[in-house]
């Protein structure tokens, strides 16, 4: 059984261990980053203050920092409690007067005796011609002027905690840090010009000048580097982990598939035709799949999942699909149901509404095998849903699961093959980090005949011009949506103002206008969204909910109110609502100011490209991963030193050496394979030193 390496004991240590930090302020530490010595390591400095300023007094100006050796000439103290206490010192024959408010006089005595010399460190104020000095930064013995932090690092804080009280305890969990061996492969150092771990963790915590503060800085390339080459080699191991298991190979005889190309009214893409061979590929090997397959909106996923599925009901076994919400399995049902029944499979809905004596006879159906696919939300996997034979199971739009979930999920199945598909756009960076032990699919070009969107990006200012336009097309039958931001802070600000816009445009369109929003009912909104398709309602007014996967092809038009207000993902979400058919389309973007630089970029890529991937990229320019995947709340791993949109090279760098690393060594029994499992350790990747365990 193999323990964490006893060298990495006072890291893992508990922050209170550290001199000076009692319950109180260990709470402050826990929040502002973490509850262990390591975590102060991870809590790289925002900026330094440079106390090597030591002109001549007399050349001083207003405002600087100054440091330098003072002879302490006289104490003056004050006559009312409102003065302050002022001691004059002097220095190259001039004079500066250090002042002090609501401090005891004994004790500004006893530091500051006539005649001692001292070393001060402040700032210099200049009043009526004469120079002062309130309250100094630092005061040392002019015989120990090693005691001035001559640079002194400056740390993002939080209330409670002062910069003097973080570098103290910094400080002690460097000296704290011990020499570990060197996990990185030798080569690589040179060529970087790395120097050792702790090196680098030593001159992170010591910026000399501004630019060691960058990210690109040797010491914090060499630290990203460390930490992403522990995420990609624990994924590495899980991904080989789960290569190795067993499943089912699932061959069947074609005559599904083949019923199914007879009656499809289009034909497949040439991208299509490649993932589903890679999908079936996974799926006749004896070992188990765990596949990403990435689609922009509209790209044709759905049949790419049914076509895939026929394999395991030919083999005589079950699929599954779990989508988010309702509406989604609502509408995977019913544009596979149409194939399915021509073709002589029967599929099943199961959500939270199926209940009673419907939900019996199909619990009962499914434990027999009647039913060969299930399609549903999370409900699939409680307790009394036993099916038959689930050999097969699809993942929609659940970006929000992580690697430990996906695992839970799978057992479900008798180790049944898992394939998770996504329209989130996501960038190659945290397909890397986030799916890193999946295999990767995705299909890149459009079906035949779909028409670009024309997006404009507008003034809140001209919505009385938007409203006119609007009242020509709906007019003339087509269908709009109308979307308001979301304020996650206040649920009721969000919702009077979605509120409002309804019933401004209910005075112009009358009934043929409808609202959906987060806090209505499942029930309800389920049937606005079908009043939507039908057709009944014309414009429907919406909170974000109507982001993932509704399909409305008669909806034509996408108007976003305060569009700066919301990240590209999820405009470029939003605008592939209005993608479903083959008419063209319009995309309305209308911001408020004031425009931050970030908002404009973003507003001007929607009007620029609609290409998912170019997007998804961009996104990551601006904002970062864990917002990109909406996923800030659910695990992704936002790193503690490696930052995406800076370091994304040395990922590609470390996912090459997860795999040779595994080539070579895939038990890491070697030398370097035993410092890498303290590597291992040390970023707490422990998934995947318990896979070691349990393998």
């Amino acid at each position: 059984m193999h323990m964490r390496p006893s060298s990495l004991n006072s890291l893992f240590s508990p922050i209170e261990t550290l001199n000076g930090v009692g319950s109180r302020t260990s709470a402050l530490l826990k929040n502002l980053c973490g509850n262990k010595v390591a975590d102060l390591l991870w809590h790289l400095p925002s900026g330094f203050i440079d106390r090597r300023c030591n002109i001549s007094l007399r050349n001083v100006q207003d405002g600087q920092l100054w440091t330098g050796k003072v002879r302490v000439a006289e104490h003056i103290p004050p006559h009312t409690r409102k003065q302050p206490y002022r001691i004059i010192v002097e220095a190259d024959g001039e004079q500066l007067i250090l002042i002090f408010f609501k401090t005891f006089g004994d004790s500004l005595c006893k530091t500051f005796s006539v005649d001692s010399e001292k070393i001060i460190s402040g700032k210099i104020e200049i009043f009526n011609n004469t120079l002062q000095m309130p309250h100094p930064d630092y005061v040392v013995n002019a015989s120990s002027p090693e005691q001035m932090p001559l640079i002194e690092t400056i740390y993002p804080l939080t209330a409670g905690i002062n910069n003097k009280m973080l570098n103290k305890y910094v400080h002690q969990a460097l000296q704290n840090t011990p020499d570990l061996p060197e996990w990185l492969d030798e080569h690589m150092v040179k060529k970087e010009k790395f120097l050792s771990f702790k090196q680098s963790l030593w001159q992170a915590h010591h910026p000399q000048k501004f630019e060691d503060l960058s990210p690109n800085n040797l010491s914090r390339r060499r630290l990203a580097y460390d930490e992403l080459l522990a995420n990609q080699l624990s994924l590495a191991i899980v991904r080989q982990r789960m290569k190795k298991q067993k499943g089912h190979a699932l061959i069947g005889n074609g005559r599904l598939k083949q019923k199914l190309s007879d009656i499809l009214p289009f034909e497949l893409t040439s991208a299509q035709k490649r993932v589903i061979a890679e999908i079936e590929n996974d799926l006749q090997s004896e070992y188990r799949m765990q596949r990403l397959l990435q689609g922009d909106v509209g790209s044709g996923k759905t049949v790419v999942a049914l076509i895939t599925m026929l394999c395991a009901v030919e083999c005589g076994g079950q699929a599954a699909i779990m989508a988010p919400t309702e509406i989604l399995a609502q509408q995977h049902f019913e544009s596979i149901s149409e194939l399915c029944d021509k073709i002589g499979v029967k599929p099943a809905l199961l959500t939270g509404n199926v209940k009673g004596k419907n939900r019996k006879i199909l619990l009962e159906d499914l434990a027999n095998g009647k039913i060969q696919i299930l399609i549903g939300t999370h409900a699939l996997f409680t307790e009394d849903v036993l099916f038959h034979d689930l050999k097969y199971v699809i993942v929609d739009e659940q970006h929000r699961f992580g690697v430990k979930q996906r695992m839970q999920l799978s057992q479900k199945g008798n180790l049944c093959d898992v394939l998770v598909m996504t329209a989130t756009p996501i960038p190659r960076t945290l397909v890397l980090t986030q799916y890193g032990d999946m295999e990767y699919s995705k299909i890149d070009e459009l079906p035949r005949g779909r028409l670009p969107v024309t997006t404009t990006v507008m003034p809140l200012t001209k919505i009385h011009d938007i409203v006119t336009a609007l009242q020509r097309r709906l007019a003339d039958g087509s269908q709009a949506y109308w979307v308001c931001p979301l304020v996650e802070e206040s649920e009721k600000i969000d919702l009077s103002a979605a509120t409002e816009r309804f019933e401004s445009l209910q005075k112009i369109f009358g009934s043929a206008v409808g609202l959906v929003h987060g806090k209505m009912k499942e029930s309800e909104k389920n049937a606005v969204m079908s009043e939507f398709k039908n057709g009944n309602i014309k414009l429907l007014v919406s909170t974000t909910v109507i982001e993932v996967g509704v399909n409305v092809p008669a909806a034509t038009i996408m108007i976003v109110e305060h569009a700066e207000r919301f990240g590209l993902a999820q405009l470029h979400q939003l605008r592939g609502r209005i993608k479903r058919g083959n008419q063209a389309s319009s995309c309305v973007l209308m911001y408020g100011y004031p425009l931050s630089d970030v908002a404009r970029q973003r507003l001007n890529t929607m009007k620029h490209t609609e290409d998912g991937f170019i997007i998804a990229e961009e996104d990551l320019k601006l904002r970062g991963g864990g917002e990109i995947l909406g996923t800030r709340q659910s695990g992704f791993n936002n790193f503690k030193i490696a930052d995406l949109s800076v370091h994304a090279d040395l990922l590609q760098t470390a996912y090459k050496d997860a795999a040779l690393i595994l080539q070579s060594d895939p038990e890491l029994q070697s030398p370097r394979g035993q410092n890498l499992r303290t590597l291992l350790y040390l970023f707490e990747q422990d998934e995947a030193i318990r896979t070691y365990k349990a393998g």
